[in-house]
């Protein structure tokens, strides 16, 4: 998933507490980074990079979460792979940690300092569920299934489901992502559950959306009721047109259900009069990659429909009608800046 400066994973800092860096450090970060590709980088630049990242522990973590999203496109031009992690290392002047020792330790399974921070911050089971997951989606991928009674299923970007029909029992088991779920009646009669690590919500012929990540699960409902019951044993019925959250010890108020939680699987995203940090946050979900929003125009009201796959329309977009600037120092770096 993209990373935004509303949900960035925490990354450096010394021992085994993180430093979480800010987004002027996130931005000069993936300026060095730029100017660290160019073929004709210096070795006055070289140092000054490394005089910047020595400077403090906020300036590691940029730089370590800047490296972790590149990993995932192409290597740093013109540079030793492992240059830019020793010099993160050399910045901090202490032993090495244990999270350290760890982030070496998935980079030995293929999964490198970005695979790492997804582990840190997503529960195992849910790991392991997901990997093993009956039907899997990437990033900026939609799917749809029908199920064996006739049920539909969408399945949204980067989400992960599996299937279990026995007697007596439709479930699906979400272990990260959004569905979109229209149920099919069924001759048995059997009842129809989704369930997350938070609890699970049972259909009562009808139409809605779940979203599932590792802080809560959300439930929308546009057509005839869902009844929640949470790991905790509480219950709530949500009716068409009504939307509530829950995690393992509580329950939302009910609120308003929203169109854009069923408009994503018509491929599209949905602003209907939210801020500008909002709408990036959703359209961040498609694409690899980071896209930071600056505080000037990160409460900029927004409306319309916006392509979730094709994030440069998007963004065109919303820069003919707003005040802002798009600025990619990076491909896969895009900052938002006001004009």
């Amino acid at each position: 998933m993209a990373a935004t400066d509303g949900a960035m994973p925490p990354a450096g800092g010394t021992g085994d507490e993180a430093v979480k860096p800010g987004r002027r450090s996130l931005e000069e970060a993936a300026s060095w980074y730029a100017a660290l590709c160019s073929e004709d980088v210096t070795g006055a630049e070289r140092q000054a990079w490394r005089d910047w990242l020595a400077r403090s522990p906020e300036h590691a973590s940029a730089w370590e979460h800047v490296e972790a999203v590149s990993r995932r496109f192409a290597p740093l031009h013109g540079t030793d792979p492992d240059a830019a992690v020793a010099g993160v290392a050399a910045a901090r002047r202490g032993p090495v940690s244990r999270r350290r020792m760890l982030s070496g330790m998935a980079g030995l399974f293929g999964l490198g300092l970005a695979g790492w921070l997804g582990w840190r911050h997503t529960a195992l089971p849910e790991v392991l569920m997901a990997w093993s997951a009956d039907y899997r989606t990437g990033i900026g991928e939609q799917r749809e299934i029908t199920l064996a009674d006739g049920t539909q299923v969408w399945l949204n970007t980067d989400s992960a489901l599996s299937v279990e029909y026995r007697a007596g029992v439709r479930l699906l088991r979400l272990a990260a992502g959004e569905i979109l779920v229209h149920t099919a009646s069924d001759p048995g009669g059997r009842p129809f559950y989704v369930a997350t690590r938070y609890g699970r919500m049972q259909a009562l012929g009808t139409r809605f959306a779940v979203n599932h990540d590792q802080h809560r699960t959300r439930l929308d409902v546009f057509e005839s009721a869902v009844e929640i019951r949470n790991a905790a044993g509480a219950l709530q019925r949500v009716e068409a047109g009504q939307r509530a959250d829950f995690t393992a010890d509580g329950v939302s108020p009910l609120q308003a259900a929203e169109r854009a939680r069923e408009a994503w699987h018509r491929g599209v995203v949905v602003a209907d009069d939210i801020p500008l940090q909002q709408l990036i946050e959703e359209l961040a979900r498609y694409q690899p990659g980071h896209i930071g929003v600056a505080p000037e125009v990160a409460e900029l009201s927004v409306m319309g429909v916006y392509p979730a796959g094709d994030i440069d329309h998007a963004l065109a977009m919303l820069e003919n009608t707003l005040p802002i600037r798009i600025e990619r120092p990076l491909p896969w770096w895009i900052s938002i800046e006001a004009k």
